[in-house]
């Protein structure tokens, strides 16, 4: 097997244990509520420029359906209608007022949740495994704001 093709495999090896250690510590963190709040508490206090645009916005429904919609990513990860569901996710953010550099702060303050829910599960592995899926689903959605 020349060079190429190993990396090639070992690399969707790679992302075969990050969809792993997603999917399983999703489930483990048992996202509510609570952790919504707790996501959009510290987005708002370490990137304050995104306040506005939740402006006369219902909260408690803004993070139902934030969980919601990370849960039908994970759900569907490395399925073909996962990118349409993020695209279209994507157009809607931009009709909102959500720009491209807005996206880094989001991953920044979801990783850290994810971090608070899991506690000692929140491992190297997992993080990277993380970093990993937010990158998808954020190029992804950036992809359909362009489009």
């Amino acid at each position: 097997m020349s060079a190429s093709l190993e990396e090639e495999e070992e690399k969707l090896q790679q992302i075969e244990v990050y969809k792993g250690h997603v999917r399983r510590t999703w489930t483990l963190a048992a996202l509510g509520p609570p952790a919504a709040a707790l996501f959009y508490r510290h987005l708002f206090e370490t990137a304050p420029q995104v306040v506005a645009l939740f402006h006369g916005v219902d909260m408690s429904q803004q993070g139902d359906m934030l969980l919601n919609m990370i849960g039908e990513a994970v759900k569907l990860i490395g399925q073909p209608k996962l990118e349409a569901v993020l695209k279209a996710v994507g157009r809607r953010h931009s009709k909102y007022g959500v720009e491209e550099s807005m996206y880094g702060l989001v991953g920044a303050a979801l990783l850290w949740t994810l971090e608070q829910g899991l506690g000692k599960e929140w491992t190297g592995e997992v993080k990277e495994a993380w970093t990993w899926a937010y990158g998808l689903m954020s190029s992804t959605m950036i992809q359909g704001a362009q489009d």
